[in-house]
């Protein structure tokens, strides 16, 4: 064997060490140079050679080809425009695990534009984390507007206002909806509408390019409750009357009609209109929320989906 080609063959040797190191040992390119003892840069170029030549293969199969199947057979089932599906990664029956990695993700696509976006949020503790996970940008040029009151009775300001806190990461402008999520009266309501300045939040809200909102149950878990939104008697009438879920605080039945009740002649939030030039995407997963999102697929209130593999396999299976 010539010199050249014993030197080709121990550079992949020593390629394919690195490989076996970075993808199958889970060492970082530091630990990886520091045992082979070379620079951070070398190290790279091994892994990455490792990868070129065929020396490591990456096979997508089970949880990831299953949650694509999945995703697809939802979509087809809800006649959706949009669904993402994450592995399940624990046997937590109302895990959200990975959805604030994913809804990130897809947020930031939306941001990526260099055009002009009006982007529309509503809020939650899912969606928040989704911003938790937002990458720090710089987005002056898009309009991040908020799709929901942050005011409760008390006039206490809501801890998950996602919009602010999206604007804050991206640096984008900011369109806040500072009013009662829930007016007091049907007359109030109309009173807070038909502000200027809520005018003009819901005009940018019907012309946001893409909304992200959360789904919540109703019962002694639901947001609304525990965020002292209703009260006792308010859920006990909701649970008479067939309520299951609710988006930007609209309450809908399981099969996605909003019910005759007096919080829906009260909400002040944006009314939501999902067309595919203009996607709604629902970002929610749970053994807990699961009637309130097969209502929410159906309402037609959103026309996107973003959950988990464990609750996107029930909803294709009841």
């Amino acid at each position: 064997m010539s010199k050249k080609a014993q030197n080709e063959l121990n550079k992949l040797d020593e390629a394919a060490r690195a490989g076996w190191m970075y993808y199958v040992g889970g060492k970082t390119q530091d630990e990886i140079a520091k045992t082979l003892k070379t620079s951070r840069q070398s190290a790279q170029r091994l892994v990455a050679l490792s990868m070129s030549e065929g020396l490591v293969k990456v096979r997508l199969e089970h949880p990831i080809a299953r949650c694509m199947e999945l995703a697809q057979g939802i979509k087809k089932k809800f006649g959706l425009t949009f669904c993402e599906v994450v592995p399940s990664v624990d046997d937590d029956p109302n895990s959200t695990l990975g959805l604030g990695q994913a809804g990130a993700a897809a947020i930031e696509r939306a941001l990526k534009f260099d055009a002009p976006q009006t982007i529309a949020f509503g809020t939650g503790r899912v969606l928040r984390a989704c911003a938790d996970e937002l990458s720090i940008l710089h987005c002056p040029q898009h309009k991040i507007v908020s799709l929901v009151g942050n005011i409760a009775d008390n006039g206490e300001a809501t801890r998950y206002d996602v919009a602010v806190h999206v604007a804050d990461r991206v640096k984008a402008q900011h369109y806040p909806m500072p009013i009662p999520v829930i007016a007091s009266s049907k007359l109030e309501r109309e009173i807070w509408q038909q502000q200027q300045h809520i005018s003009r939040i819901h005009t940018l809200a019907e012309q946001a390019d893409i909304s992200f909102v959360g789904i919540g149950n109703l019962g002694s878990v639901s947001p609304l409750y525990k965020d002292g939104f209703i009260d006792d008697d308010q859920l006990a009438t909701l649970a008479e009357s067939g309520a299951s879920g609710e988006i930007i605080s609209w309450i809908f039945n399981e099969e996605g009609a909003l019910i005759s009740c007096d919080i829906n002649e009260r909400v002040t939030s944006f009314k939501l209109k999902a067309t595919p030039e203009k996607p709604v995407v629902g970002v929610a997963a749970g053994d807990n929320k699961l009637h309130a999102i097969r209502g929410a697929l159906r309402s037609k209130l959103l026309n996107g989906l973003i959950t988990t593999e464990r609750t996107a396999s029930a909803l294709l299976t009841s």
